[in-house]
């Protein structure tokens, strides 16, 4: 993978992780209620999620390109629709964030556990990576490497996001609250997500 195509998908992961989501809900609002330290635990936890799902999707894009060079062809512009769908999706996409106004005593293997449950039942992560692998993937370079690495950056960068996310609630918390903020992130990353899905579209052209 040469370090060009490594700092395009760089880019994009930095896009994907910033863009609200679920595990970004879970960030925002454990540190709005426990603060940063304690939300460490669910950033982790998030991460074992994260994992698992690269490495099912590594497993299958693997035995893709081994079988089917065409199939892998059709799912890289699959994945260029996606992103563009994605984008439309989330620009008119309604906020709706709700956080606890009661704390109560928790541990953070329990914070842990909910958060590697938050990502493990998001279907939408494992589309996403599925729709955007493909499209930073060499077909006659090794696969296992290629995805190694993709699965390595994606993990890094969504921790030092979420980790923003969480200094950010547990110090901004009435701003960050609002519907109208969150409404405002929906639109600039489904614009991004509309920009990455036209660049890789023209990039294949």
């Amino acid at each position: 993978m040469s370090i060009d195509v490594w700092l395009a998908y760089l880019a994009t992961a930095v896009v994907f992780s910033f863009a609200p989501g679920s595990g970004t809900v879970n960030s925002i609002s454990n540190g709005m209620v426990y603060g940063f330290r304690k939300s460490l635990a669910s950033i982790a936890g998030l991460q074992i999620g994260l994992a698992f799902h690269i490495i099912l999707v590594g497993i299958g894009l693997g035995a893709l390109v081994a079988q089917s060079a065409l199939a892998f062809t059709v799912i890289k512009w699959v994945g260029v629709g996606y992103l563009l769908w994605l984008g439309l999706q989330k620009w008119r996409e309604k906020a709706t964030f709700e956080v606890k106004t009661k704390t109560e005593p928790v541990s953070g293997w329990l914070l842990f556990r909910q958060a590697v449950m938050v990502n493990l039942t998001n279907p939408k992560t494992i589309v996403f990576l599925v729709a955007l692998f493909p499209q930073f993937l060499n077909p006659a370079e090794p696969q296992i490497v290629q995805i190694t690495v993709l699965g390595i950056t994606t993990v890094a960068i969504d921790t030092c996001v979420m980790l923003c996310y969480v200094t950010l609630a547990s110090r901004l918390t009435g701003y960050i609250r609002s519907s109208r903020v969150m409404n405002t992130l929906n639109r600039v990353f489904g614009s991004m997500f509309i920009g990455c899905g036209a660049l890789l579209a023209s990039a294949r052209a």
